[in-house]
C-alpha cells in the first residue's frame, strides 16, 4: 500500500506560522489521528498531504517518492470532509459513482463497485434517494461510500463526525473503525475529539501551535503523557492538574490548602491525577478535604467535583454514591498513579522519588 513521510515541514500564511518544523512518518495501512484544539495546525497538515496546501519548507513523500509538486488529483487519495461535500442534484448512487465516472470506469463495472461500497456502509436501500432525503448519519455514510468505492492509496478524513449528534457519532465511529480494519488503507484522520482519537487510532499525534507534542499509541498517550498539555487534553474527564507549592513532606494548594503528599522536587509544580485514580473517603484516610461543588450521576459511576482555588478537581465514585453540593468530603489519591509537571513549562517531571503516602 502506501507510507507517508513529512520531513521538516513548515507552513506559514503571511506572518502566521501554523506548522513548525514537523517530522511525521505514517506507516503502511496505519490509522493515524492528528488530534488537537482548533488552530493547532492539524487540518493544515492534512491538506498539505492532500496537495490542497503547499508547504513553505520541507518535503512530503509517498512511498519515499517526493510528491510536493504532484497535483491533488494525481496523488490517488480519497477525502471525507466535515460537510460531506455531496452533490445535491445527484442521487446517492450517482454521488458514490462520481469518482468512477471521472476515471472512465465502464457502466457495468461502476454499478457493481457502487453496490459493493453501499453495502459496506448499509446504504443499499437508499441508492435512489437524493441527499436532502437523508439524515445526517446517512449523508455521512454516502461520503464514506464515495471515498471507498475505489481503492485509493490514502484516505484523508477531516472531522467527518462533527456534524452528527452523540448517538450517531458512536455508530459512525464504529463503522469507520470496521472499514479501516476491513480495507487496510493508510489513513490520516483529523479531529479535536479525544474520544474519537483514542478509539480509532493506531497511533495519535497530539498537536499544539503547529508542533507535535506527543506521538504514540493511544494507551501510552493516556497513561504516560509527555507534558501537561497532553495530560489535560486526553481523557474524559481530562486529567486533574492542580498547581501546588511543594516542600518537605507536603504540598500547599491555593488558599493555603494542605495536601499530605511529597513531590519529587521542591517549589512550584503541577500535580496531575486522573479522576479514576482518586477516591472519596473518610477524613482519616484523606490526603485533603474539600466541599463538593457539583455531583453527577453517570450511570455506571458517579462524578464529584470540588473546587481548589480556581481549579476544578473531578473524582469518580461508586454508582451508588450520593453527595449533596456543599458536603465536606475527604479525598485520597492513589500515590502510585500521580503525575508531576513543571509549573512553568508544563514538561513532565520524570525519575521522581516514590510518592510518600503521609496521610495521618
Amino acid at each position: 500500500m502506501t507510507t507517508i513521510r513529512l520531513s521538516r515541514i513548515d507552513k506559514s500564511f503571511g506572518e502566521t506560522r501554523v506548522v513548525r518544523d514537523l517530522d511525521l512518518y505514517v506507516e503502511d495501512r496505519e490509522f493515524l489521528v492528528l488530534l488537537g484544539p482548533s488552530g493547532c495546525g492539524k487540518t493544515t497538515t492534512m491538506r498539505m498531504i492532500a496537495g490542497l496546501e503547499h508547504p513553505s519548507r520541507g518535503e512530503i513523500a509517498f512511498d519515499d517518492q517526493r510528491v510536493n509538486e504532484v497535483p491533488t488529483r494525481e496523488r490517488d487519495i480519497a477525502m471525507v470532509f466535515q460537510n460531506y461535500g455531496l452533490y445535491p442534484h445527484m442521487s446517492v448512487e450517482r454521488n458514490i459513482a462520481y469518482p468512477l465516472k471521472l476515471r472512465g470506469v465502464p457502466v457495468a463495472e461502476r454499478s457493481r463497485l457502487v453496490a459493493e461500497a453501499a453495502e459496506r456502509v448499509q446504504l443499499g436501500p437508499y441508492l435512489s434517494r437524493m441527499p436532502r432525503e437523508l439524515s445526517g448519519g446517512q449523508r455521512q455514510r454516502v461520503a464514506l461510500a464515495r471515498s471507498i468505492v475505489r481503492r485509493p492509496r490514502v484516505f484523508l478524513m477531516d472531522e467527518p463526525l462533527s456534524n452528527l449528534d452523540a448517538k450517531l457519532r458512536i455508530v459512525a465511529r464504529a463503522q469507520i473503525k470496521h472499514l479501516a480494519h476491513e480495507l487496510a488503507v493508510t489513513t490520516v484522520y483529523v479531529t479535536h475529539d479525544q474520544v474519537e482519537a483514542m478509539t480509532l487510532a493506531t497511533r495519535v499525534a497530539v498537536m499544539r501551535d503547529g508542533v507535535i507534542q506527543q506521538l504514540d499509541v493511544p494507551e501510552r498517550i493516556y497513561d504516560d503523557p509527555a507534558n501537561a498539555f497532553v495530560a489535560g487534553f486526553i481523557g474524559s474527564p481530562a486529567m486533574n492538574l492542580l498547581p501546588v507549592e511543594a516542600s518537605a513532606g507536603r504540598l500547599e494548594a491555593a488558599g493555603g490548602l494542605a495536601i499530605a503528599l511529597s513531590a519529587p522536587r521542591p517549589g512550584p509544580v503541577l500535580l496531575g491525577a486522573r479522576a479514576e485514580d482518586m477516591a472519596i473517603t473518610g477524613a482519616g484516610q484523606a490526603h485533603f478535604e474539600a466541599e463538593v461543588y457539583t455531583f453527577e450521576l453517570l450511570g455506571d459511576c458517579t462524578m464529584a467535583t470540588v473546587m481548589v482555588g480556581d481549579s476544578l478537581v473531578a473524582i469518580k465514585g461508586r454508582k451508588d454514591l450520593r453527595l449533596a453540593p456543599g458536603t465536606r468530603v475527604g479525598i485520597a489519591f492513589d500515590p502510585a498513579r500521580l503525575y508531576w509537571f513543571d509549573a512553568g513549562s508544563g514538561e513532565r517531571i520524570r525519575h521522581a522519588l516514590p510518592a510518600e503516602d503521609s496521610r495521618p
